[in-house]
């Protein structure tokens, strides 16, 4: 399984870059993505390092870049990608793409003000209009106002309008619809009711010039005897942000400014409709290299923030890089710097040197589409440590099996299959559409092999319990034969239910002649569909449910163990192995294997049901030293006390052995050592550090840092400390063997519960229309199959699928990843261009 059994050997390199190579040289590496640089300058101050101008240039550029994209989306014009990914553009051309960027965003700008300002001129114009247009009916409605009770606030006599009189004044404006009641109440307090006011609604939308939002806007004319009157009602205007227009007092005016305006808007829309063409063209041209400029400047400022990172040597004129990197991939790096050398045209080649550390490595596990999702989950617990088991490769397999246990539907099962098919089949496709707006598809996209082995075994694990929603399907012929139960007719036609007894000649095909312990010859393969209509379904499906987890349980448990052994024989870890591992294999092997055995046992050679012996209670008297007896029905086979007996003092035995015997070990390991610094010391004549030559003193310091560099040895930690550890393991694991095969019953649980479901859905819905007799059935059942149908994706797919997915989840987290996996490592998180543009990696 190559790195993704177990994860790659790196090693910790330094590269030395000339200065005129080392742009190049990056790129070149962040092209690969085989590298992670550590920051050689801790302490210096980000603002304070050798590129960080170079980085500002690059934010500026980006700036520029995110101002256009956010014009692209104003007009909605989308964004060409042709799938081009250049490489990252050499230092003397950024001059050249500032420059480009710098007149494109000066260009913009002009156009938005240009535009702004038309907009504002044509919105001032169109408001004129409506206010001449409302106004001259205003005035005409005045005119052929006459009142026979009450003086007329205008006399209907005089010739054009009152303010030729001199009697009244008026002012015209236009306001938000909003804000018209509030207006209103204002005025007429403001004013103590000696104001006329009239207004009317403009039909047409208004644009606002500068946010570009559609407004509602009224028209209003406002009549008023005074200059006091005239002071108070402007400020009233401009307090609520109404805009006043000034309105001629005769109709012939107001007619011929009112053609004035017409035309007016009319040349100002030609002008308007050339500015949005010229906007929407230069936009376009935008739209066609935006992509490629942003990955060319993201790349740039990649490459400058790294450099950042390594050291000056002034005195030499070359850059220092340390860099972790796997070990097999040191051939493509040395090419890289080697291709980056050449492209730059330096004279002196570049250098990589592997360097020696005690430092733990970071964990790199190469993944493809298929394998990404499976690792992520592992991942998403704890990145392993370094070298340590991965537990990936078998997740491939062992997760959707353990789903589908627990979600077992032949049907349910193909229509997730479908799903996943679908997903994976138009790949490409949905690639191209990833968005980062839509972070739960984007979560389902990348699961798509993993839903697609879910639906497969869910298939599978439907077809062995014999249900597709919630039906079975008689593959193989039942081994039941109602028939040979002779019942009379009126017993068939009066009975809701009838017993039949397998041990009856006939009843059960091949009984008792046929299979191992000659209890007949049962269904080929999985259920027999017979047992779908028995009243006693749930009875039996428990009981072999209920085993069948326990034996999986104790299968994966077991595997967990053994990927253990693998970790301690890599690691030449022989104390684990005597001290920790035997022990550990021999405690489960004795309580949970033993019920595995005699539960295989009891399925195999067992004959008569009504004998058959309580696995339970005989599990409980073996702890209790109670021999096993036909008369309580815990008796299984010959020797069995003598069995049970020695499996409960292993047990007993195991518990001390992992509890003493390995720090019993260090302890002894640490006298000797001590014994042996004593004897050196003697010999020396007692000899003290300060003695020591300088040369040999020098080396004691640095083989004390490289020391300080190293994890822990156990041999060096406080004996309390390894004793407190050691009986927290060791309580930690003899809980664990019965808690987390009791954990193991959620496959039980969840698929007696889905099949349930699954039947109670089919019963309360697709039952009805079925059981009804035309034409009503048909209608009816073309009318609840819909019902039916979302209720299943909704409950049966989706929620009953997420909450699979999370059992089997944790059940590879704590009951399986346990045994074996300690997850304390860092992930390798290599310079990739790749993960920079896709946005995986913060800038």
């Amino acid at each position: 399984m190559g790195s993704l059994f177990r994860s790659e050997q790196m090693c910790l390199a330094q590269l030395y870059l000339q200065s005129e190579a080392a742009f190049a040289c990056v790129s070149k590496l962040g092209e690969l993505g085989l590298v992670s640089f550590t920051d050689l300058n801790p302490n210096v101050n980000a603002f304070q390092r050798k590129f960080v101008n170079d980085v500002r240039r690059c934010d500026e550029m980006e700036r520029k870049l995110r101002f256009l994209e956010r014009e692209l989306k104003k007009d909605q014009i989308g964004v060409y990608d042709n799938g081009d990914n250049p490489p990252a553009p050499a230092p003397r051309e950024m001059i050249e793409l500032e420059a480009k960027f710098e007149k494109l965003e000066n260009d913009m700008k002009e156009i938005n003000t240009n535009q702004e300002a038309l907009k504002k001129n044509f919105l001032e114009l169109t408001e004129m209009k409506q206010i001449l247009m409302k106004a001259q009916h205003f005035f005409e409605e005045m005119d052929r106002f006459d009142t026979t009770e009450d003086e007329a606030l205008i006399d209907p006599n005089t010739p054009q309008t009152v303010a030729a009189a001199g009697k009244l004044g008026f002012v015209a404006g236009v306001i938000l619809r909003s804000k018209l009641p509030s207006f209103e109440r204002v005025l007429w307090r403001a004013c103590r009711g000696n104001v006329f006011l009239r207004h009317a609604e403009i039909e047409m939308a208004l644009e606002d010039p500068v946010t570009g939002d559609v407004v509602n806007k009224s028209v209003f004319i406002i009549f008023f005897q005074g200059d006091q009157l005239r002071n108070r009602v402007q400020k009233i205007c401009e307090g609520l942000h109404a805009t006043l227009y000034p309105c001629p007092d005769t109709s012939n005016e107001r007619r011929e400014i009112a053609i004035g305006v017409m035309t007016r808007i009319e040349d100002l829309q030609a002008v308007l409709n050339q500015t949005e063409d010229h906007r929407h063209l230069v936009l376009t041209q935008v739209a066609l290299n935006i992509r490629v400029w942003f990955i060319k400047v993201r790349k740039i400022k990649a490459i400058y923030h790294t450099l950042n990172l390594f050291n000056v040597n002034i005195a030499e004129k070359c850059l220092i890089a340390q860099c972790w990197c796997p070990t097999n991939d040191l051939g493509k790096i040395q090419d890289a710097l080697r291709y980056g050398t050449e492209v730059s045209g330096s004279s002196v080649a570049s250098i990589l040197q592997q360097v020696t550390t005690e430092e733990q490595p970071p964990t790199y596990n190469r993944t493809n589409m298929f394998t990404e999702s499976f690792q992520g989950i592992i991942d998403a617990f704890g990145v392993s440590t370094y070298q340590e088991v991965n537990p990936a490769p078998f997740t491939i397999i062992t997760f959707p099996f353990l789903f589908a246990v627990m979600f077992g539907d032949f049907g349910h099962g193909l229509l997730m299959l479908v799903f996943g098919l679908v997903l994976v089949i138009r790949e490409k496709f949905y690639l191209a559409q990833k968005s980062a707006d839509s972070e739960i598809w984007d979560m389902i996209f990348g699961g798509r092999y993993m839903i697609l082995f879910m639906g497969f075994f869910s298939m599978y694990t439907g077809f062995l319990y014999n249900e597709c929603f919630s039906r079975s399907f008689n593959v193989f012929g039942s081994s039941w034969n109602v028939s040979a139960m002779n019942f009379d007719a009126v017993t068939l036609g009066n009975a809701s239910a009838l017993d039949l007894d397998p041990v009856t000649p006939g009843v059960y095909r091949g009984y008792p002649d046929n299979y191992i312990n000659g209890s007949g010859y049962p269904y080929p393969y999985g259920m027999d569909p017979i047992w779908q209509s028995a009243e006693n379904k749930i009875t039996f499906q428990n009981s072999y449910k209920m085993k069948s987890s326990i034996v999986l349980g104790f299968a994966q448990m077991l595997f967990g163990l053994t990927l253990a052994l693998y970790n301690h024989i890599y690691f030449k870890d022989r104390l684990s192995i005597i001290c920790e591992w035997i022990p550990q294999m021999i405690f489960i092997w004795c309580i949970v294997g033993y019920l595995c055995v005699i539960i295989l046992f009891k399925w195999i050679t067992w004959k008569d049901p009504a004998s058959a012996p309580s696995l339970l209670i005989g599990l409980i008297n073996m702890f209790m030293f109670t021999a096993p007896s036909k008369a309580d029905g815990t008796f299984l086979y010959t020797g069995q006390s003598t069995v049970q007996i020695f499996v409960v003092l292993m047990i007993v035995f195991c518990l001390p052995w992992m509890l003493l015997a390995k720090p019993a070990v260090i302890y002894y390991r640490r006298r000797q050592k001590a014994n042996r610094s004593q004897r050196n010391y003697n010999l020396a004549g007692g000899e003290m550090a300060d003695d020591v030559p300088i040369i040999e003193q020098d080396q004691l310091d640095v083989e004390s840092n490289s020391i300080q560099q190293t994890e822990p040895d156990p041999d060096e930690k406080d004996f309390s400390e390894i004793m407190i550890l050691q009986i927290i393991h060791t309580i930690e694991f003899s809980l664990n063997c019965i808690s987390h095969t009791a954990s193991y019953l959620r496959l039980w649980a969840l698929s007696l519960a889905h099949s349930e479901l699954s039947e109670v859905l089919w019963t309360m819905v697709m039952h009805i229309g079925l059981s009804m007799a035309p034409p009503a059935g048909p209608i009816v059942t073309y009318a609840v199959f819909w019902f039916f149908a979302v209720l299943t994706v909704g409950i049966l797919l989706v929620m009953e699928g997420l909450s699979a997915f999370l059992h089997a989840l944790r059940l590879h987290w704590v009951e399986f990843q346990s045994k074996f996996y300690k997850g304390q490592g860092y992930a390798f998180l290599p310079f990739s261009f790749e993960s920079i543009i896709q946005g995986r990696v913060d800038e």
